[in-house]
């Protein structure tokens, strides 16, 4: 059984996919974009901007939730531009600090609105 995890709290899916699902004692959170959830426009300020902005959309759902940043135990980053590596992973580090969770990091070629990083978690409930 699944159930579809949706919040105002953050910005809505841009296609045929939920903000996130939960099922078998996981949070499943979609990729999020920095995107506010409010203007729903890209955030402005580059990477560093970004970065913050898809984090805490990611808290705004995992909140949703009754979770934390500490419940994460996986996320995947993809970056446009794999040198903004250590500015993200500064950030990053800003929101996991206890038991930071697995990861993976990629460079993709492009991502949707041309923005400069995503991130998906996968959050125990």
């Amino acid at each position: 059984m699944k159930t579809v995890v949706n919040t105002n709290k953050a910005p809505g899916a841009i296609g045929p996919y939920s903000q996130a699902i939960k099922a078998g004692g996981f949070l499943f959170v979609s990729g999020q974009m920095p995107v506010d959830p409010v203007s729903n426009g890209v955030v402005e300020g580059g990477i560093e901007a970004q970065t913050a902005q898809v984090l805490e959309n990611i808290k705004a759902i995992l909140a949703d939730q009754g979770l934390t940043m500490d419940s994460v135990v996986k996320t995947t980053v993809f970056l446009k531009d794999l040198n903004d590596f250590q500015v993200v992973n500064g950030i990053y580090g800003d929101y996991f600090k206890a038991q930071a969770p697995a990861r993976a990091c990629v460079q993709v070629v492009k991502l949707p609105k041309d923005v400069m990083v995503e991130i998906e978690v996968i959050a125990v409930v």
